[in-house]
């Protein structure tokens, strides 16, 4: 049987949203030789978010245009769904997730690795229990991926929402600010720290915040293509982006 020439191990789909300019680089990034990456982007318009109401809207149109940019990538006969997109992944907890999973498999026809599901298996596999957040969302998300980790038994501590004024600037998100929201969620009472959002860039902030708090920092990013990698049974370790790809 022939195998694809790039994508001789796995070919992995990925699914972002248009306006989402930092997932791509950074499953990249991770990409282990023999696996190829093939993304479809969910088009969506940048309008600005400015509370709780806008921040749904653009929720409501990111699932909206799923389904259509998973059905353009059937076409590669892709091995495995990979998300690289995550409010939506969270929301309804855990239950409404799973019932979110099912659907993108079924539409997919191949297994799916999303961001909420990932980071409860990344949280798990360093033996965390309780937790914090940080995330470019609104309140309203907030409490969604709040109540799904509550939904897997953790104790979630504290979070922030950086609030970020549209779905381009959470991109812009500086490592100032990053750096600002861990120092603010952390303390002695947290075993793990959880960025989510996966436009916001912080796979080697994460890495370098494990090295001076001691603990497990997951990135979103890192968390859901580690995730993708040890579901297809590619166990490569990689420096520099952490512990999860280190070890584990």
């Amino acid at each position: 049987m022939s195998v694809d020439h790039l994508g001789y191990r796995k070919k992995l789909g990925t699914l972002g949203p248009s306006t989402n300019t930092v997932v791509q680089p950074d499953f990249d990034d991770l990409r282990p030789v023999g696996v190829t990456n093939h993304y479809s982007r969910i088009a969506i318009p940048n309008d600005p978010v400015s509370d709780d109401a806008s921040f749904m809207v653009l929720v409501e149109r990111i699932n909206a245009a799923t389904l259509d940019a998973i059905d353009t990538l059937t076409s590669c006969e892709m091995d495995y769904l990979v998300m690289g997109m995550s409010a939506a992944t969270f929301w309804n907890g855990r239950a409404g997730a799973e019932k979110y999973l099912k659907g993108m498999k079924e539409r997919a026809g191949v297994d799916v690795s999303c961001g909420s599901f990932a980071t409860e298996a990344a949280l798990n596999a360093v033996g965390a229990k309780r937790i914090a957040f940080l995330s470019p969302y609104f309140e309203v998300a907030n409490e969604q991926v709040r109540r799904f980790y509550q939904d897997c038994g953790f104790t979630v501590v504290r979070d922030v929402c950086l609030q970020r004024p549209s779905p381009v600037l959470i991109a812009h998100t500086t490592d100032q600010m990053v750096r600002d929201a861990i120092r603010q969620i952390d303390g002695d009472d947290v075993d793990a720290i959880v960025q989510v959002g996966t436009n916001l860039s912080a796979i080697r902030m994460a890495a370098a915040a494990e090295l001076f708090l001691g603990k497990p920092v997951i990135a979103i990013n890192t968390a859901t293509y580690w995730h993708a990698l040890r579901a297809c049974g590619i166990n490569d370790r990689r420096a520099g982006f952490g512990q999860l790809m280190e070890r584990f």
